[in-house]
Formats: C-alpha cells, sequence, structure tokens
C-alpha cells in the first residue's frame, strides 16, 4: 500500500475510534468457548481479526457477520476430529492465542502463516505448551506448527520469561479450554485483555499484585456465562491522532469511545510528562474495559528518558511515539525495546529508516 501525506494547518473536529484489534481477536476466540450464541458489536473488520475469524471457522465453530455485527453461533458449533488447517496470515495474536486453544481442546491442526509470520519465535508459546501435556511440532520454533491431539495436565505453574500479553493468553486459553487449574508469575506487568474478558463472560481468574509484578490464577470448573459483547475502540489508533494533534500548531480534537485500560494507558502518561494537553472525559466500564473520551490539543513537548520497566505497556505505541520525539525540544531515550525487532517486521529498523528519510 502507499499512502501520501501533505502539511496541515490545524486539526479540528470530533472522530469515534475505531474497535480494537487484540480485543476483537480475543472475543471471538473466547467467544467460540461459549455454550451459547453471542453477538459481539464494535468488532474491527480488519486483516488480521479476519484472519483468526477465518482459522475459527476452520476448526469447526460457525461465525457469521451482519452488517457490523459479528455472530458467534455457538449452538451449531462442530469441532473437526480429522487433522485441520489454519493459515492466520500476519496475525501473531491469532496464531499464538489459537495455539493455546487448539492445545487445550484436543485438536489435530496445523497452523501457518505469511512469510513474515513464519520467521517469528514461537519457541515462548512451544516450551511451556508441550510441559502442559501439548505435543507440537514446528519448523526449527518457527511455523508452520504442528499439533497432535493430547490431553493437557490439570495443573500447572508457570514463570513468565519475558513480559508478554500473548504468551500469558495463549496458556490462558490452553487451561480454561482444558479445565486446568493454572498460575502464571509475571515479574513485569504485562496488557490485561484477556484476563478481563475472562472475568466478564464469569471465569474465576484472580490477579494478587506484589512490588514489581503478580500472580495470575485461573481456577479450574469454570462454567463461562454467554452474554454479548461490545468491543471499545483501539488506543494503538487513536495514538495516531492524540500525536498528530500535538505536534500540530492551532490543534484541538476529540477522540471518543477509546480504550483506556491502565495496562495500556502508559503513553499518555508519558505524553504528558513531555508536556502535553490531554484531557481524559466521560470514563466509563464497558464489558470490563475502561473507555473514555480524549480531547487533546497541540502542545510544546520535552524530551524525557524512558525506561524499560514502561515497554511491555506501550510496546504497540513506540513508532508513533518516535513521531513526538522528533518534534521535542531536547532529547528522547527509551530503553529496553528489544522485541519489536519481533514483529510482523523488524520495527526498530522501521523508526530508524523512517526517520532518518524526513531528516530526523
Amino acid at each position: 500500500m502507499k499512502a501520501s501525506s501533505k502539511r496541515s494547518n490545524k486539526l479540528q473536529g470530533t472522530v469515534t475510534c475505531p474497535g480494537d484489534k487484540s480485543i476483537s481477536q480475543r472475543s471471538v476466540i473466547i467467544g467460540s468457548l461459549l455454550d451459547e450464541d453471542i453477538q459481539i458489536s464494535g468488532f474491527l473488520f480488519a486483516e488480521d481479526p479476519l484472519s483468526t475469524i477465518g482459522a475459527l471457522r476452520n476448526l469447526g465453530h460457525e461465525i457469521e457477520i451482519d452488517d457490523d455485527v459479528v455472530l458467534v453461533k455457538n449452538s451449531r458449533k462442530n469441532i473437526s476430529d480429522q487433522k485441520v488447517s489454519c493459515n492466520l496470515g500476519n496475525s501473531g495474536t491469532g496464531f499464538r492465542l489459537i495455539s493455546g486453544l487448539i492445545a487445550g481442546q484436543e485438536i489435530n491442526a496445523e497452523l501457518t502463516g505469511d512469510d513474515s509470520l513464519s520467521k517469528r519465535p514461537m519457541n515462548r508459546i512451544i516450551k511451556p505448551l508441550n510441559e502442559m501435556g501439548a505435543k507440537i511440532e514446528s519448523n526449527k520454533g518457527c511455523a508452520p506448527l504442528i499439533f497432535n491431539k493430547s490431553q493437557l495436565v490439570k495443573e500447572f505453574l508457570y514463570e513468565m520469561p519475558i513480559a508478554s500479553a500473548q504468551l500469558k493468553s495463549c496458556l490462558l486459553l490452553a487451561a480454561i479450554s482444558s479445565n486446568m487449574k493454572l498460575t502464571l508469575h509475571e515479574n513485569k506487568v504485562s496488557r490485561d485483555h484477556t484476563e478481563r474478558m475472562l472475568k466478564y463472560f464469569g471465569a474465576k481468574i484472580t490477579t494478587k499484585k506484589y512490588e514489581g509484578g503478580q500472580d495470575i490464577i485461573l481456577d479450574m470448573n469454570n462454567k463461562l456465562e454467554a452474554k454479548d459483547y461490545s468491543v471499545v475502540g483501539d488506543f494503538s489508533s487513536a495514538a495516531f491522532l492524540i500525536v498528530a494533534a500535538l505536534i500540530t500548531k492551532d490543534s484541538s480534537i476529540t477522540i471518543k469511545n477509546v480504550g483506556i485500560n491502565e495496562t495500556r494507558f502508559t503513553l499518555l502518561e508519558i505524553l504528558k510528562k513531555m508536556g502535553s494537553d490531554i484531557n481524559i472525559k466521560n470514563r466509563s466500564i464497558c464489558c470490563g474495559e475502561e473507555v473514555a473520551d480524549i480531547e487533546v490539543s497541540s502542545s510544546a513537548l520535552s524530551g524525557i528518558s524512558i525506561d524499560e520497566e514502561s515497554i511491555p505497556k506501550i510496546i504497540d505505541e513506540i513508532p508513533i511515539l518516535s513521531i513526538a520525539a522528533s518534534f521535542a525540544e531536547g532529547e528522547t531515550s527509551i530503553t529496553g525495546a528489544g522485541e519489536l525487532r519481533f514483529k510482523e517486521s523488524d520495527r526498530l529498523m522501521a523508526i530508524e529508516e523512517g526517520l532518518n528519510k524526513i531528516g530526523v
């Protein structure tokens, strides 16, 4: 895709934020575990969530799209006894989360993706899933992954080696779909959309926080409650408009229906430290997620230092944060962002190349 832009004198107006990509994918995956039909509104009809729907359909779940609503027809699902193939395209989130679902549901399956996804590291999920009792073969730790039907253990304790919401969610989905008691130790807190959604649907999941981290405990014998779900707006999408308004003179915009989950909120805290004029209005709770309207006005920014502790909570916003830093007075340093090298592309290299091209 080729896009072009031109200088704007100012940004003014009100927009509604599109649905959150990560929450959209989780909503259909967790929604497929229910016994009754549900409707999902606010779903983001982008390539990654649609590839996740496609994979679930291949596994035997009936999912329909009616205008802007997703219908998960659990009353008509038919999980296949035969080996199935699922292509997740470029969706790392879909690939890792559905891996947990497949392992927990004792399905024979092969998961593939495009060339980019096939180069991304999957040992981080293969190792703990195999320790749980799964039988997974891989291409030297990368896709395709072949799942051989197996029964998982009834109780599992795992020390998270990295702060990764995808790894955490993969293991939670394996546990809840196999009726396992799971305890996860997180030394660095990562995004918690999966925990919130499981709790919304009635799962017995608790979090015990301690200095610098937390324990997440998912009990056995969960009876999930079927109810409709509404996806809040994607904070990562809103971040582009927020930064655009901050660095464009005489700008004032309002972005409505933005998810402001505390594990995603760190970018706003960083921007405020840099001197931004940002106000949060009309806070509410939607399906377990915080949501609000964000008012942004153009601001004079100053460079700051961002430490490694903040990285798990801003991992997807670092590229746009680098643009804000480019317009700030003084130097901004970001430490510990190496995980960006293992996304759909090497995002650190892409940031460097992009900024160099525009003279930063």
